[in-house]
């Protein structure tokens, strides 16, 4: 009886292990992602996106 215990915890902890490699390589992607996506930010130039957000506003009307 005991043994099957065993056993079986130890797939649900095998799944489990699976489960969190995972979300370990998702979170990594989302990281890379979020890098990339501040570096983008970061080399706008200010003055040209207030252009933008002025052309803009005048468009949702």
């Amino acid at each position: 009886m005991w043994r099957e215990e065993a056993e079986a915890q130890k797939e649900r902890a095998d799944r489990l292990a699976g489960d969190l490699d995972e979300i370990k390589a998702r979170l990594a992607r989302i990281e890379a992602e979020n890098a990339r996506l501040i570096t983008l930010l970061t080399s706008l130039d200010p003055a040209r996106l207030a252009v933008v957000r002025l052309t803009d506003d005048s468009t949702e009307d």
